[in-house]
């Protein structure tokens, strides 16, 4: 695969710039508020790309009821004693209504599939919605007791805001959040935080850190058409990133920067349209260092996003490619978290490859999470591929296993 490198002189300006942006970030959300002091370390949208997550879902067959999963000790290796099966389930994310059953993720979960994406739209309120994770996590103990399921949504705000009614609050659209000072928005995402665990839900697939920088921020698809993004200037985006990143942390909520390396200068959108190419950002420009700022200050997961970057690596979606998530993002930024994709369950930008090669080719990649949100009837296709994968190739088995560990690190952590 050919690579376009930078020089050395631009990586370390992007992250001389990163450590001391991130420190002066958490000092300006910091002020007014303590929510920033709770980052634990330094380390549309279908759901997370589109206007209107999916409600596609599907009852996968039947499957027997897998073998109980080791409690690890402490300081033990997590996965000691895991069956590869076992593994490759936590590192698929499966889509669920919100407005669903979780019967029709009986068999799925029965795999012990690591984490369940609420979809769609529901104006159920909070105690409607914790009914739904009681049962969801109630069908996941049943299979393997000592391992948690992650609940996601999408919880955004303006145009893309999956739980709604009693006991969740209206937010706003990223551009009005991006016109807060950093502080307030901070207290304010702990307050949508606590919601989003009262209701029972655990990662929040959330905030935009997309630099939309182009002349008619409207023409941009994905983002920028529905008021997504926190603003055009890289500092002010990044503060507000790390404002609401602190404050959905401090209530015990996962958020999850998205979409690297940026869809804020596309026109398509990934999700209904194919061959989307970013052909003007590079390794060292603006739309990077403020996913790196966020990242220095202490950013847990990272999404990647679909699109081509034809500057980065010309050969592949980012979502599939080793440079820009092993070299880039865990190389050259030092990421050390859990990294997630964008959908990949139904997205027209992948609609070439099928499905259990999607599952196979991220993880090579480097992501340890597969979302498939859109259309869950793919994913157990996709988690046969990635056993099959690591049963024919001990690098690959060691890749599945090395995601497995940072996604039960995560859920150790929360």
């Amino acid at each position: 695969m050919r690579h376009v490198s930078p020089s050395a002189h631009s990586r370390s300006r992007l992250s001389r710039r990163a450590a001391l942006g991130a420190t002066a970030l958490i000092a300006t959300a910091a002020a007014g508020t303590t929510a920033v002091l709770a980052w634990p370390r330094k380390s549309a949208p279908t759901p997370t790309a589109a206007p209107e997550p999916s409600t596609a879902s599907a009852t996968p067959s039947a499957v027997p009821t897998p073998e109980t999963t080791p409690s690890p000790e402490v300081g033990a290796d997590p996965v000691a004693g895991w069956s590869i099966e076992q593994m490759a389930g936590q590192l698929l994310m499966v889509g669920l209504p919100a407005t669903g059953s979780a019967q029709a993720l009986d068999s799925l979960l029965a795999r012990q599939v690591g984490g369940v994406f609420l979809a769609g739209r529901s104006s159920a309120g909070v105690t409607a919605t914790r009914a739904l994770v009681d049962a969801l996590t109630a069908r996941a103990a049943a299979a393997g007791p000592s391992v948690p399921l992650l609940v996601a949504t999408d919880q955004e705000g303006g145009n893309v805001q999956v739980l709604s009614g009693a006991g969740f609050t209206k937010i706003p659209e990223a551009t009005t959040q991006g016109s807060w000072p950093a502080a307030e928005l901070s207290t304010a995402a702990t307050g949508w935080a606590t919601e989003l665990a009262a209701a029972g839900v655990t990662m929040n697939l959330a905030p935009v850190a997309d630099l939309v920088d182009i002349a008619d921020p409207s023409s941009n698809a994905p983002i920028g058409h529905w008021d997504r993004q926190y603003g055009s200037e890289a500092g002010s985006v990044a503060e507000h990133v790390v404002a609401f990143n602190a404050g959905m942390t401090q209530a015990g909520v996962v958020p999850v920067i998205k979409h690297f390396p940026g869809l804020g200068r596309t026109i398509g959108n990934t999700d209904v349209t194919a061959q989307v190419t970013d052909s003007v950002t590079t390794r060292g420009d603006a739309a990077l260092e403020v996913f790196a700022q966020v990242i220095a200050a202490g950013a847990e997961v990272v999404m990647i996003s679909s699109a081509f970057y034809s500057l980065i690596d010309p050969e592949a979606p980012a979502v599939f490619s080793p440079t820009v998530v092993t070299e880039l993002l865990r190389g050259e930024m030092g990421f050390t978290g859990v990294v997630i994709t964008d959908d990949v369950a139904a997205a027209a930008q992948v609609k070439a490859w099928t499905p259990a090669r999607r599952a196979v080719l991220a993880v090579r990649a480097g992501c340890d999470i597969v979302l498939a949100a859109a259309d869950s009837s793919v994913a157990p296709a996709m988690l046969d591929a990635l056993i099959a994968e690591a049963q024919a190739d001990p690098a690959f088995a060691e890749q599945v296993a090395a995601a497995a560990r940072r996604v039960l690190a995560l859920k150790a952590q929360h």
